[in-house]
């Protein structure tokens, strides 16, 4: 017979491994790339020591001459604090009661709720990792009388989200459609009334999101460190202004090779960056290489480098970026929050349901930002 208590153990003997696999190596091809660890984390910091330049101890001189003088090698420390993931599930009593007797019927309502979590963590962790670890998802403006958003690819169906304008909050509500051609947005209920000049965030994340790819290229300060007081923590930019081609993408491989000593081994773009390099392939005739990445990505390719695109690129965007400068420092790997009595399915207060909660405290740290490019302004010919 499926009791509560059997749930409990079901989420924490079998659900857990394989839910924590798939977060972190399914949802988004970038992160299957990026190494997880554990270490520089001190309390609910990250502390990180992050080398640049190279050892000044070398140098020439007479058969019976001083020796170089020794110089150690440069380094800046890098602090950032944990940043707190969370995802819920939630099962009501009805449910659990009319799956008691088939374990089959249980097991499938289970699958149903973590694969709705699996779903919303792909589209909330793909857009953290490009983002800029504020939670700003749009601006709303004005366009022919109608307030738009700026950018509707940061937005879905069913994302709850709270509106600010200058004064501060307005209010909590969630989104019941999107008409990205027109880039309009509907909420549901009245209770928000959306003006030009407001921003919207998930809710309750302004200021709280991990530290995505979008902060080394955003803004003077990163990791507690200002880039204008060392201006070689600047990463390489270059607007396009057109089509993209094989030389604008060299340029910038070649100089993260030669200025950062940085190699490239992951490419992201935006969905008119992709068409751009698609039509320039096609212009010349040239076969378009496919590639197929670890956790079942499949993508394109650019002299063996995978070119993915990511619907969280910025429009008219590609990075260029150096996977193994990036850490994802972790206190420790998705875990089931659990009461002081160790259980982790809690009866919402007043309500017949039970959730449980899943948390990672986190943060992504880029021990190389001059190492990682970014090319805009890229449109189709």
């Amino acid at each position: 017979m499926v009791t509560l208590q059997n749930a409990e153990n079901a989420l924490k003997s079998v659900y857990l491994g394989t839910v924590t696999d798939l977060l972190n190596t399914r949802v988004n091809p970038l992160l299957s790339k990026i190494e997880q660890t554990s270490a520089d984390v001190w309390g609910k910091e990250i502390r990180t020591a992050a080398r640049f330049g190279i050892n000044g101890g070398v140098g020439a001189g007479d058969e019976d001459g001083d020796l170089p003088d020794a110089y150690g090698n440069n380094y800046l420390q890098f602090v950032s604090t944990l940043k707190n993931l969370y995802g819920q599930i939630e099962i009501s009593d009805k449910a659990i009661r009319a799956s008691a007797d088939g374990r089959g019927a249980f097991t499938d309502l289970l699958n149903a709720e973590l694969e709705g979590l699996l779903n919303a963590s792909k589209f909330n962790l793909g857009r953290m990792l490009y983002g800029d670890g504020s939670g700003k998802l749009c601006t709303m403006q004005t366009k022919d009388t109608d307030v738009v958003c700026d950018n509707t690819r940061n937005l879905i169906e069913g994302l709850v989200v709270d509106v600010y304008n200058a004064s501060g909050k307005k209010g909590t509500a969630r989104i019941g459609y999107v008409d990205r051609a027109a880039k309009k947005l509907t909420l549901e209920g009245a209770s928000v009334t959306l003006a030009a000049g407001d921003t919207l965030y998930v809710q309750g994340s302004k200021d709280k999101e991990i530290t995505g790819i979008g902060a080394l290229f955003n803004g003077d300060s990163i990791y507690g460190v200002k880039k204008s007081a060392h201006p070689f923590l600047k990463p390489y930019t270059k607007n396009v202004g057109g089509g993209i081609d094989e030389i604008v993408m060299q340029e910038a491989i070649d100089a993260l090779e030669n200025d950062a000593g940085s190699t490239v081994d992951f490419i992201a773009c935006s969905q008119d960056a992709k068409y751009s390099f698609i039509d320039y392939m096609s212009s010349y005739k040239r076969n378009i290489d496919f590639m197929e990445l670890d956790g079942g990505f499949k993508t394109l390719s650019y002299n063996g480098m995978p070119l993915v695109y990511d619907r969280f690129v910025p429009d008219g965007s590609m990075y260029l970026l150096n996977t193994k400068a990036f850490k994802l420092h972790q206190l420790c790997d998705w875990r089931f929050l659990e009461t002081e009595n160790g259980k982790i399915l809690r009866q919402n207060q007043g309500k017949p349901t039970y959730t449980a909660t899943l948390v990672k405290y986190c943060d992504l740290i880029c021990q190389k930002p001059n190492g990682q490019a970014m090319l805009t302004g890229i449109t189709r010919a």
